[in-house]
């Protein structure tokens, strides 16, 4: 894969995060007295960035040299949506276990799941139409790549390995957490991108 097409999937993604910031930054002041909607927005954009950018993550993974190159993107996207997504849980699972233990209200919870669900569905819309328009090397032909490809898997495999890699990923996620936060998103980061390989 040519180096600009690299290039311009990475400006993509720089793009996201930082529009992605933008909405949440108006969000947080013009919003703030709205705070089902503001809860709603907060999380179905931070959702949306790490949605949006994993898609086109997963079009790098064939860059060379495989697979050095895809996990350092990997590990340092990780590290980025860790810095700029504060206050956002982005993950279905991660929301469910606050509101067993009673962190978060119920209510609250459904909200920012419905949140989740939204912004995976357009993030998915959004990066279909940016690869119909072809415009980097990566794109010519992600639309008609199947689900399994970037593993190499059944969709069956893919469910079962998601599935044990969440479990891992929760527990090692408790057991972190009063670990210094400067330290929790390498961390995290460094867990994600094994897990990845792993994958």
């Amino acid at each position: 894969m040519a180096v600009g097409g690299v290039g311009t999937s990475l400006l993509l993604m720089a793009g996201i995060v930082v529009t992605v910031g933008l909405g949440r930054r108006f969000t947080r002041r013009r919003l703030r007295s709205h705070q089902r909607l503001c809860t709603f927005l907060l999380e179905m954009f931070g959702t949306f960035q790490i949605c949006a950018c994993t898609n086109e993550l997963c079009l790098l993974a064939n860059v060379e040299p495989k697979p050095h190159t895809a996990l350092t993107l990997t590990y340092g996207f990780t590290v980025l949506h860790g810095l700029t997504l504060t206050g956002s849980i982005c993950n279905p699972c991660g929301t469910l276990q606050p509101m067993w233990g009673g962190g978060i209200s119920v209510r609250t919870g459904g909200l920012k799941i419905a949140a989740q669900f939204v912004a995976a569905v357009l993030a998915r819309m959004f990066m279909r139409f940016i690869w119909s328009l072809e415009m980097a090397e990566p794109h010519f032909g992600a639309l008609s790549q199947s689900c399994s490809n970037p593993m190499q898997t059944t969709e069956m495999q893919a469910f079962c390995i998601e599935l044990l890699f969440s479990a891992v990923f929760q527990l090692t996620v408790l057991r972190v957490e009063r670990v210094n936060p400067k330290y929790k998103i390498h961390l995290i980061a460094l867990l994600i991108t094994m897990l990845v390989y792993a994958g």
